[in-house]
């Protein structure tokens, strides 16, 4: 069985782009992001925050993190 690994940077780039261009041709009221705890699902993240700076548009968002273990952390 072929081991799934996560996203490379640059897809996270595309990503964003592909976010960028979602937040400024839609009527989107708030984005949340949830992700892992580990540091390979960051780049989402970071994908969404460049985005929303991109789209030059006010837009609440949050983060949800979880533990590896299926907690919420924050």
């Amino acid at each position: 069985m072929r081991q799934k690994s996560t996203p490379s940077l640059r897809s996270f780039a595309i990503s964003a782009d592909k976010l960028t261009a979602i937040i400024k041709n839609n009527d989107i009221k708030s984005v949340k992001v949830v992700r892992m705890e580990v540091p390979c699902c960051g780049g989402i993240e970071n994908a969404v925050k460049r985005a929303l700076m991109a789209s030059g548009k006010f837009i609440p968002w949050q983060v949800v993190t979880v533990s590896t273990d299926g907690k919420i952390l924050d």
